[in-house]
């Protein structure tokens, strides 16, 4: 994640219609963002050539524009990520199928990608069409169950500059197979432990389940491992809150995503919130196969 210098530059807002994107940039803007909705892909080049904005930037991309591409915006991120004119990420706001279209049954509308046809197919095309997008994106939320006031709380929480806020820590577990996630600030690999894969009983399950939680932890490496990397992170925390840092990404990888990574970030996220750190989870690999709910779940105290 960037720090809080980074944060205030410049935020790409994006996500299926109906996920609560005009929320969030009315919601940034009022945050102090100077915000710019619908901004059409062949525009933003511009934007990104400023080396330093006279006030932070929150730009809304619609997959309705018609200039929209998405490998066009991914190829944007990733450029602008090695360039590093201005610091940017992705903020990706999202919802379940079923409540986007119940979102769309309140308000009658017609989906902008099925204007003749029901709001079902407009929303599988445009999650089909956002789908590399949402897995590059920085921070990830999932509206299904938010009010509009509860978006603008979360909203806050992530991004406000107004007020002194703290370090909010984000666990993700990943899969090597599909490399390293974007923005991570530290890593760990966790590929050396006991492979629940192998037991037939475990490979359908995942590293929250019981029962592969207790054959991760037979590893006699394990218990060692986690004290390590805990008291690590817990001795950095305070460091990287003086320095300044708004966010500190910490990535836990193994093969497949599964288990040994999943295992690892539930089990380190209990005691940094039982120590009043704010801390978040992403299971990515669970995520893109539906194992999960998407978005952030809560481990800590919100400020």
């Amino acid at each position: 994640m960037p720090d809080h210098d980074a944060l205030a530059s410049l935020i790409l807002v994006t996500g299926p219609s109906g996920a609560g994107r005009t929320t969030a940039i009315q919601s940034l803007e009022d945050m102090g963002y100077e915000t710019i909705d619908n901004l059409p892909l062949s525009l933003l080049p511009r934007l990104l050539e400023e080396q330093h904005p006279a006030r932070p930037l929150a730009l809304g991309v619609d997959a309705r524009n018609r200039d929209f591409s998405t490998f066009g915006l991914i190829d944007l991120i990733e450029k602008h990520g090695m360039e590093k004119k201005i610091p940017m990420h992705v903020l990706y706001l999202d919802a379940s199928a079923e409540e986007l279209v119940r979102r769309y049954s309140a308000t009658r509308r017609r989906h902008p990608l099925a204007p003749a046809e029901t709001p079902e197919i407009g929303i599988e095309r445009e999650l089909d069409l956002l789908g590399p997008i949402r897995a590059r994106a920085d921070v990830l939320i999932d509206t299904s169950a938010m009010s509009p006031h509860d978006l603008r709380a979360e909203l806050t929480r992530w991004f406000d500059l107004r007020t002194h806020r703290r370090l909010a820590v984000s666990l993700h577990s990943f899969s090597y197979k599909r490399g390293l996630p974007r923005g991570l600030d530290m890593v760990f690999d966790c590929r050396f432990l006991k492979n629940p894969y192998w037991e037939k009983t475990l490979r359908d399950l995942d590293g929250r389940h019981a029962d592969v939680v207790q054959y991760i932890r037979a590893d006699g490496l394990f218990d060692d491992f986690v004290t390590r990397v805990t008291d690590l992170v817990l001795e950095l925390l305070p460091a990287y809150r003086a320095e300044g840092k708004a966010y500190l990404s910490i990535g836990f990888g193994c093969t497949g995503g599964q288990h040994r990574s999943v295992c690892m970030v539930e089990t380190v996220a209990l005691p940094l919130a039982e120590r009043d750190w704010q801390v978040s989870i992403r299971h990515r690999e669970l995520e893109r196969r539906g194992l999960v709910g998407t978005g952030l779940q809560e481990k800590g105290k919100l400020s």
